[in-house]
């Protein structure tokens, strides 16, 4: 059993007729997104764009909206997010955006509809911070300092 949490939603004018945002599958962790634009959208080969979601949302309290590509897309179109995840805020009010670039080798068209990303709602934890002295007196672990491949893996 999943659990659930509410988040508000309300169309803007040019969303308007489009599906709410969306699981594919009982096991689906993402929600898929839709393309909100009027006319279609031409991504160049290295071209970014903003393309609009058109609608707003109220993410609860303690939860964040983590923006991901779409496998499909970026596999056979060379189609992904340059900030991925992206992180959208629970205080965040503004129509949802979604920052496209095609690293593929051909044009690419976003249709009005499109499923063009995918949305993770996910717990957030709040960090405080503990000053130490020194390095040496962080909590120890067998890895220590070891990092970029040090782990032979």
């Amino acid at each position: 059993m999943h659990d659930h949490i509410t988040i508000q939603i309300a169309w803007l004018p040019h969303g308007k007729g489009l599906d709410n945002p969306s699981y594919q599958t009982l096991h689906s962790a993402g929600m898929d997104l839709q393309a909100a634009v009027v006319e279609p959208v031409v991504i160049a080969p290295q071209q970014r764009v903003l393309i609009p979601c058109g609608f707003v949302m109220a993410i609860p309290d303690g939860h964040e909206a983590q923006i991901r590509p779409r496998s499909g897309l970026a596999l056979k179109n060379g189609i992904t997010l340059p900030n991925s995840p992206g992180t959208i805020d629970a205080d965040y009010r503004g129509e949802l955006k979604i920052i496209m670039i095609n690293l593929g080798s051909e044009p690419f068209t976003v249709t009005r509809g499109m499923r063009i990303a995918q949305m993770v709602i996910a717990p957030v934890t709040r960090a405080a911070w503990q000053p130490v002295d020194s390095p040496e007196h962080l909590s120890s672990t067998a890895r220590g300092t070891g990092g970029f491949g040090s782990t032979g893996h």
